[in-house]
């Protein structure tokens, strides 16, 4: 821990030098930073300049619930000014019980990885949209809410549409 906190307060101080005092993390599984507290751990060693580039997708497919992670990030003051992708993650049961979040099975073999990228609302229903955005809304989250299209069941046309309408929805 303390190489990858020496390694981000020089990065920090290097990107302010350069007029940077936002830098937004992927909570990703097999990063440092992977989950709340990690994020939060580094925010707290290295500087407010920390923080979320918040992809409900990693966090789904690691077992967090984004509502529960979105609460307290929102201590971090510029969350709210950092990125806020959409992608959406399906967890499969089966092949969960049998192989666990940590599937590194080609995205290609959809029909036996623990997990697949959906468009949002086909990974997750229209309540768990709305419960998110009503999550960033109670933090304090007024800014873009991006989508990406990982979703390989679906066209990027057809998913793009798919995610604009259950995000019009919960919005």
């Amino acid at each position: 821990w303390k190489i990858l906190v020496d390694y981000w307060k020089n990065f920090v101080a290097f990107a302010k030098e350069h007029g940077v005092n936002k830098i937004a993390l992927e909570m990703h599984q097999g990063f440092c930073v992977y989950n709340t507290e990690t994020l939060l751990k580094l925010r707290e060693a290295v500087g407010p300049e920390i923080g979320a580039n918040f992809d409900p997708s990693h966090l789904i497919w690691q077992g967090m619930d984004p509502v529960a992670v979105i609460r307290p990030l929102k201590v971090i003051a510029n969350i709210s000014e950092q990125y806020f992708p959409n992608v959406n993650a399906r967890l499969d049961k089966y092949n969960m019980a049998k192989n666990g979040a940590l599937d590194t099975k080609s995205y290609a073999d959809e029909a036996h990885r623990s997990w697949i990228f959906r468009s949002v609302g086909y990974g997750n229903d229209l309540l768990y949209w709305k419960d998110i955005i009503s999550a960033l809304r109670l933090v304090g989250y007024d800014y873009a809410i991006s989508i990406e299209h990982e979703d390989s069941l679906m066209s990027q046309n057809e998913g793009l549409m798919k995610a604009v309408e259950t995000l019009k929805s919960a919005i």
